[in-house]
């Protein structure tokens, strides 16, 4: 007897939607290791804010094209849902960029005459990012669906010799974070970004029972095939203050 084509067609979508089932839940089971590695559900629920303060190094070239190191005072915070402020301070210059909801700006100041500066609004796509990253960074893995992402499961990895499960993080227009995390502990290992930056975590510090790195190291590829390094080493991680708003509002163009 034959099978009927409309029943094969039911029990294929069967098949797909018991698949695509089984393979949420493996990945829900990769995010909840990973978020149970960096703290408890109450304390990672309970995350209102961030504030990092450190140092940012990395090189420049010279007049002669010779590359200098250099050091930058930073300032970091995240405040959910989606506002965010960055402040580096530099001998030359003193720049702050900033996310409140949908907007955003940057200023640029001359630490020795506050009456040099300028300042400009920011564009939809780089808005769009800067949203993306203060998600990343408050929200721990979860939750990414209530945005409008998603999460696609890339199958397994070896990062640093070791098995991992490569995950990626889909934003808005293309935005896109791919983390690897590690088989046998369940923990973040690597993210890379959909522009080919590379991003590693090192150290520890746990603040109010979230685990947080001290220092974060940033690769990516110069034009001229180069690399470049950027690292950020935090002095200081504080959790859940309140800011004020004109941290984040866009100030007026006249001061």
């Amino acid at each position: 007897m034959k099978t009927p084509f409309r029943h094969l067609a039911v029990i294929t979508v069967c098949l797909l939607s018991a698949f695509t089932v089984h393979a949420a839940a493996d990945v829900d089971q990769v995010i909840a290791r990973a978020r149970a590695g960096v703290g408890t559900e109450a304390a990672l629920t309970a995350l209102q804010s961030l504030h990092y303060t450190g140092t940012l190094t990395t090189t420049t070239l010279d007049d002669k094209g010779v590359a200098r190191p250099i050091e930058v005072a930073i300032e970091i915070i995240f405040q959910s849902p989606y506002r965010q402020r960055i402040v580096a301070t530099s001998v030359n210059k003193i720049e702050i960029t900033a996310l409140d909801g949908y907007e955003g700006w940057q200023r640029e100041q001359d630490p020795s005459d506050s009456s040099r500066w300028r300042m400009t609004l920011l564009s939809n796509e780089q808005i769009k990012r800067l949203r993306a990253n203060t998600w990343e960074n408050l929200s721990f893995f979860r939750g990414i669906e209530h945005r409008r992402g998603h999460v696609e499961d890339l199958g397994k990895a070896v990062v640093d010799g070791k098995p991992a499960r490569k995950l990626a993080f889909h934003h808005d227009d293309g935005i896109v974070f791919t983390r690897y995390f590690d088989d046998a502990s369940g923990r973040l290992v690597l993210t890379e970004t959909e522009n080919g930056i590379t991003i590693r975590e090192e150290d520890e510090a746990v603040v109010e029972g979230i685990r947080f790195p001290r220092k974060i190291i940033s690769t990516s590829k110069l034009p001229d095939g180069s690399e470049r390094t950027v690292s950020i080493n935090f002095d200081k991680i504080q959790v859940n203050e309140t800011f004020a708003d004109s941290l984040f509002l866009v100030p007026s163009m006249n001061r």
